[in-house]
């Protein structure tokens, strides 16, 4: 049914787009579930709380929440009245238990930094951000600081306690582009059983070694991605790895030794175009990783703009999937970034 709405709804917007039944989401896809259950707390309301709001004893009575954060758990069913949920504005009656299954210890490390959001779209459930280059979506070793999450902590502060900050999925730090963050933990969930259940759209636009002939010798490319055995950074093609689909839409020629790709995946691995293009001998451009070095044959001027290009030229372009509560198809496109743009100018040339 998800599927079939979304076409209906977005035959105008993805009139150029593949058939949506085997569509899937990211290059890199969080855990279906979070690892330990937050910890419980109840209250029983006594004689002096009768005909609070529901919202307001709960600040009172469980600590280390804002009012607002509470009123998040509320609307997302971490907080029951004798095992039911309730609204915000329900008024506590003689014995009623109150239970609240919540932590913000996810993101208890992590500050809220004013760093500019480029919003392509918000309302009270989701949110769709266009991430720049270089930006790390999520803090870890060596970036506490400075990510998206620290970002979507002061722009959309109830998102603290949500996990992963709403998070739906991540693209890479030097790769631009379209993604999800949810706000409440219902439009969490059902945006990652999308992700799970394909009926996410999520096209990219790619600057890769080769002519087109070449490239859509190898219009689909399903190989296995796994770690690679001895530099555990790296994703490579394995036979142990896990299966990955990804599709090749359209190339179109820049100069005589690049071409720029629009790009489908139909599953979701790390790296996983990088890597899949590498394998046919496609490699990125600017990809030091997977072995986008300058094509022989360049011109001095080319071969060196290439050399200086800072990062593999991948933007996540065209993102599709279902609202989560209004159940309408929201369909979303951005253009490439002005490096990319940059460079593809300096290959036609």
């Amino acid at each position: 049914m998800r599927e079939h709405a979304f076409n209906q709804a977005a035959n105008d917007d993805l009139s150029d787009l593949p058939n949506l039944s085997s569509l899937n989401d990211n290059d890199d896809e969080f855990a279906e579930t979070d690892s330990p259950n937050p910890p419980t707390q109840s209250y029983t309301v006594s004689e002096s709380d009768i005909g609070t709001r529901l919202d307001k004893i709960a600040t009172d009575v469980f600590d280390g929440f804002s009012r607002v954060q509470i009123q998040g758990f509320i609307d997302d069913e971490s907080l029951f009245v004798n095992d039911t949920p309730q609204k915000s504005k329900y008024r506590v009656k003689l014995g009623d238990i109150l239970t609240l299954s919540a932590t913000l210890d996810n993101h208890s490390e992590d500050l809220p930094e004013n760093i500019p959001l480029d919003v392509v779209y918000a309302d009270d459930d989701v949110i769709v951000i266009n991430k720049p280059v270089g930006l790390v979506v999520h803090p870890g070793a060596g970036n506490r600081t400075g990510t998206l999450v620290n970002a979507l902590l002061y722009h959309y502060p109830d998102n603290a306690h949500l996990p992963r900050a709403g998070l739906v999925h991540r693209i890479d730090k030097d790769t631009s582009g379209l993604l999800i963050v949810a706000r409440t933990k219902t439009a969490q969930l059902d945006l990652t059983e999308q992700l799970k259940d394909k009926s996410v759209y999520r096209e990219y636009q790619c600057v890769a070694t080769g002519v087109p002939s070449d490239i859509l010798r190898h219009a689909t490319i399903d190989v296995p991605i796994g770690r690679h055995r001895i530099h555990r950074t790296k994703m490579t093609v394995t036979d142990g790895g896990k299966p990955a689909t990804t599709h090749i839409l359209s190339a179109t020629p820049l100069g005589t030794h690049y071409s720029l790709l629009h790009v489908r995946l139909e599953t979701g691995r790390t790296h996983q175009i990088r890597v899949h293009l590498s394998h046919v001998g496609h490699a990125l451009l600017g990809d030091k990783v997977y072995g986008g070095l300058p094509k022989s044959g360049l011109a001095p001027t080319t071969r060196q703009a290439v050399i200086d290009f800072p990062r593999q030229a991948l933007h996540a372009h065209k993102l599709g999937f279902i609202h989560p509560t209004t159940g309408k198809a929201l369909v979303f496109s951005r253009d490439m970034p002005s490096d990319m743009v940059k460079m593809i100018g300096i290959l036609q040339e």
